[in-house]
């Protein structure tokens, strides 16, 4: 019996493994291009993509060291993660290139109008979404309290990525319109 299981539970933790990588890239290539088609620039693609990509390796290396396996019902709360988590660097960057084209801010001051018009918004959905997923954390259930942990971090993380690492790439990848000062 267990010789048949064996090459089982193989086939299904290869099969896992391959979703994963397909899931991941489905979604980053549908972010990626919906990114770009939106925006028309591969630097805004990469000051939003990059920090949601270190938030899924971080997500990665949560899940390892909590001992939560990658699993077939993992999967649907990753990509829930990473795309909600997705919102927070669009709404700031799209506010960020606003500011710049529309109104001739540098980065500087197009960052600090993303701030004072979204990043409240930002901050607080992170927060009230982080912590009413991270209440599933003292559940019984030992998969509601895992996927509460997970998400709770995916969320909050994601924020704080999209509030400082976003603009901190913008400052060495978006160059400023030409009608605006250098």
């Amino acid at each position: 019996e267990q010789i048949i299981a064996q090459p089982a539970i193989k086939l299904v933790v290869e099969a896992v493994d391959d979703a994963e990588v397909t899931m991941l890239l489905a979604l980053f290539g549908a972010i990626i291009l919906l990114c770009w088609m939106t925006f028309r620039s591969w630097a805004a693609v990469l000051c939003i993509i990059l920090p949601l990509t270190l938030v899924s390796i971080l997500c990665n290396a949560l899940m390892a060291t909590l001992g939560i396996g990658l699993k077939v019902s993992t999967l649907p709360v990753i990509a829930l993660g990473v795309g909600v988590g997705v919102d927070y660097g669009i709404y700031l960057f799209e506010q960020m290139q606003h500011q710049m084209e529309d109104n001739g801010a540098t980065l500087r001051e197009a960052f600090f109008q993303a701030l004072r018009n979204r990043g409240t918004a930002a901050v607080f959905t992170a927060i009230t979404m982080g912590i009413g997923v991270g209440t599933w954390a003292f559940s019984a259930l030992k998969f509601q309290a895992d996927m509460g942990v997970l998400l709770a971090f995916m969320f909050v993380v994601n924020m704080l990525g999209a509030i400082f690492l976003l603009p901190a790439l913008a400052a060495f990848l978006v160059r400023p319109p030409a009608s605006a000062p250098a």
